[in-house]
């Protein structure tokens, strides 16, 4: 779990694929030895340890849906909801109720 222990409360959450882009802003999301871009034509690319990940995204009923692959390894397509503020954004799989994951925006 990326960013365990990190509080939600407060943080907006991104309903709208546009608002996301703009948060985005064309930067790389970065946890630890994880930097990934999320591209407005629904690609992911990036990198984590000495492996490239690479997939797809798309923006269903206001949630971040994506499918990715880490170096042969595939992770399975998951609809995420999304929070943000300031430099930081928080992935929340299964629509906000599973896992999470804290990113910072560089």
């Amino acid at each position: 779990m990326a960013g365990a222990g990190f509080s939600s409360e407060g943080m907006p959450i991104i309903k709208d694929r546009d608002v996301f882009l703009d948060v985005m802003d064309d930067s790389e999301l970065r946890y630890l030895v994880v930097r990934v871009k999320v591209k407005a034509d629904g690609t992911i690319k990036g990198r984590a340890l000495r492996w490239d990940i690479t997939g797809n995204w798309t923006w269903e009923n206001g949630f971040f849906c994506r499918e990715m692959d880490w170096g042969g390894y595939a992770i399975d397509y998951n609809c995420q909801e999304v929070r943000a503020q300031g430099n930081r954004m928080r992935f929340t799989s299964d629509q906000g109720s599973g896992d999470t994951a804290l990113f910072r925006i560089r």
